[in-house]
Formats: C-alpha cells, sequence, structure tokens
C-alpha cells in the first residue's frame, strides 16, 4: 500500500457563509493530495501527460464527518491499496490539527490517450515507480 500526507490550509475564500469549507471544496483537497502523491514519487502528473497518458475521474464519493473551517490546517491523507489496472481507485482521509477525521472519500480515474482521450492500460513507468509498495 501507498500512503502520503499532504498538508493545506484553508483559505477564506473555499469557506461558505456558515464558515465551514463549502462542500464542492473537497474536490479539489483530493486532487490536490492525489497529484502530491504523485509528486512524492518522484513523477509529477504533469510528466505522464507529457508522455500522453491522462487520468481523468469516472467517480467521486464523499462522506462528510465533521465541518473545518477558514485557517484549519488539514492534513490529507492519500491511499493507494492495490495495484491500478484499467483503473486507479485513491482513497482520502482528512484530518484537522487534533486529529479528528472530518471527511473520508474515494476517487477512481481511469488512464486515456491524451490525444484520443480512448483508454488505455496504466504506462508501464508508473506501475514500476508503484510496485515497490505493493510486493509482499
Amino acid at each position: 500500500m501507498l500512503a502520503t500526507e499532504t498538508k493545506i490550509r484553508v483559505r477564506f475564500g473555499e469557506t461558505d457563509k456558515m464558515s465551514f469549507v463549502y462542500y464542492g471544496n473537497y474536490a479539489l483537497y483530493y486532487e490536490q493530495a492525489r497529484t502530491e502523491m504523485m509528486r512524492q514519487l518522484d513523477f509529477p502528473y504533469s510528466e505522464m501527460e507529457k508522455r500522453g497518458t491522462i487520468m481523468p475521474v469516472l467517480e467521486m464519493h464523499t462522506q462528510y464527518i465533521k465541518p473545518s473551517y477558514y485557517d484549519d490546517l488539514i492534513t490529507v491523507k492519500t491511499f493507494l491499496r492495490e495495484m491500478p489496472t484499467a483503473r486507479i481507485r485513491f482513497d482520502y482521509e482528512i484530518y484537522n490539527e487534533e486529529q479528528i477525521l472530518l471527511n473520508k472519500g474515494y476517487t477512481i480515474l481511469t488512464f486515456a490517450n491524451a490525444e484520443t482521450f480512448k483508454p488505455v492500460r496504466p504506462p508501464k513507468y508508473f506501475l514500476n515507480l508503484i510496485a515497490p509498495y505493493f510486493e509482499k
């Protein structure tokens, strides 16, 4: 299993009239965390795009447990629990500074050719990069 952590400071513009983080911003937090996961692997997502593969989101699930607020420093824990096939699933848990679980969810993405948008297998260089995290 591959796991990473990304810290994000909640900005004022990400909150709603109740001072809660607006629910739609969790999708942005998930995106930031998964792209940071790839960066922490020394393979930023932008490099995958340069090599001709994109990863569109097919599905997203979110469970709101407790609110987060302006100026909170949240930690997004991102998990890749299994090797990808035609699809890849990222799981997320978001905690506040007191380590209270605020939100959890997942996204399912697919691999596609950047020019044709047709599904492709995961790039071999990407699979080789993450394989050590799944060896038993």
